[in-house]
């Protein structure tokens, strides 16, 4: 069972933060900006790093330090690279063939890409000299080596788990304490022990489980948008919770008009997982490319390769400001988005503390 830890205490012991608060890191729709806003409101602001190349992230981090004293988050991803599949890739062209003839795209100059990177002694590299107060993972944990290197420079470790057993592997491996990923959240889905999507519980199923499995502290995630939501939370064991859908709509976000657009419609709230944008599953508003080929499908290239063949459907269609191809990312919980500065969100959420 999770060690007696209150939520403030938390935050001021792990943290380093005066709420147990954590902005979730949005790879696409927010930079440096949306973290420095909430880490100087008092939560824990997070910057997402795995699009980011070696020279991008120098310039995040360093905005990071220049924008704020108080703590911060990087989260980066832990998965294996795949190797190319030309045949898979070839299968998955075919499939979007109407689609490219409908924008005028030539296939054949789609250029296939790296797309995220996980973890390495390279980012590390650049990440070391900042020593950022907390580091998260996405899909496991980097290699044995790469772990205590994070750890040896002061950084404390959290990453996700969407089952018990994850949370149990994570908290063995090392970890200060893990993400309680429900099957509500926005993006990615964090597993990295099986793939069964079925075997993935809501935040409130899931949490408690967690909480009796592990015995170090738990991060609730997923469908969590209001001060009500982290009562909940809190009230089934966690000691801190991790907000993503509601900043997405802040001042400080770089959602893109698109994406703010049907994140304001009623009709826009349908979310589903798909694996098509990337290759992984990853929970996002539905769109015309979800609903036509079906929101997972067995063609789409393994992470994160898939999203090479969509790069020009989603310029062309953005450009017509349209999200038809976009990852519109977002959990299942729209309740009280608003449009405002980040800093008057985590005032609203910290009335739950």
């Amino acid at each position: 069972m999770t060690t007696s830890l209150s939520p403030l205490d938390f935050a001021a012991d792990v943290l380093s933060t005066h709420l147990p608060l954590i902005q979730a890191p949005m790879a696409g729709v927010q930079a440096a900006g949306l973290a420095i806003a909430v880490s100087e409101a008092g939560g824990l602001g997070s910057l997402p790093a795995a699009l980011l190349p070696l020279d991008a992230l120098q310039r995040e981090l360093e905005a990071l330090r220049a924008g704020t004293h108080r703590p911060f988050n990087v989260n980066f991803f832990a998965h294996v690279s795949p190797l190319p599949d030309p045949a898979r890739e070839a299968r998955w062209r075919e499939r979007l063939a109407p689609y490219f003839s409908e924008f005028g795209v030539d296939a054949s100059s789609i250029v296939a890409g790296v797309g995220r990177q996980p973890f390495s002694h390279a980012v590390a590299d650049v990440v070391e000299a900042f020593k950022p107060p907390v580091i998260s993972f996405h899909f496991g944990l980097p290699a044995p080596d790469l772990l205590a290197r994070v750890k040896g420079w002061g950084s404390r470790v959290i990453s996700s788990a969407t089952t018990v057993e994850e949370a149990v592997w994570l908290e063995a491996h090392g970890v200060d304490a893990v993400i309680a990923q429900g099957w509500e959240a926005g993006g990615h889905r964090g597993h990295f022990l099986s793939t069964d999507l079925t075997r993935q519980a809501g935040t409130l199923a899931l949490l408690p489980q967690i909480v009796n499995a592990v015995s170090v502290p738990v991060i609730a995630t997923g469908g969590i948008v209001t001060a009500a939501g982290i009562q909940a939370a809190l009230a089934l064991g966690a000691s801190a919770v991790q907000v993503g859908t509601a900043f997405m709509l802040c001042e400080e976000a770089l959602t893109s008009a698109p994406h703010r657009q049907v994140l304001r419609e009623p009709q826009g709230h349908h979310t589903a997982v798909t694996n098509l944008m990337t290759g992984r599953p990853a929970r996002g508003i539905v769109n015309r490319l979800m609903r036509e080929v079906g929101p997972i499908n067995e063609l789409a290239p393994a992470f994160p390769l898939a999203g090479n063949a969509l790069a020009p459907l989603r310029a062309k269609a953005e450009a017509q400001g349209s999200g038809d191809f976009s990852p519109l990312w977002a959990g299942q919980n729209f309740t009280g988005l608003k449009e405002v500065g980040a800093a008057a969100l985590v005032a609203e959420l910290a009335q739950a503390f």
